[in-house]
C-alpha cells in the first residue's frame, strides 16, 4: 500500500473519529438519547481518531 493512501485513510479515520465525538458531544448537550448510545459513539469516535492519528504519524516517520 503506497504512502498516499495510508495518509488518506489516516485522515478520513481521523475525520470520522471527530464526527463520532462531536455526535457524542451533542447528544450529551440535548441529555435526549439513553447513555448507551453515548458510550457506543464516544468509543467508537476514539477508536477512529486515534487510530488515524497513529495511522498518519507512522506514515510521516517512514517517508
Amino acid at each position: 500500500m503506497s504512502i498516499e493512501l495510508k495518509k488518506f485513510f489516516g485522515t478520513v479515520l481521523t475525520l470520522l473519529g471527530i464526527g463520532g465525538l462531536v455526535y457524542a458531544a451533542i447528544l450529551f448537550g440535548n441529555s435526549a438519547r439513553t447513555i448507551k448510545q453515548l458510550i457506543v459513539y464516544g468509543v467508537l469516535g476514539a477508536i477512529f481518531f486515534f487510530s488515524g492519528i497513529g495511522l498518519i504519524k507512522t506514515t510521516s516517520k517512514g517517508s
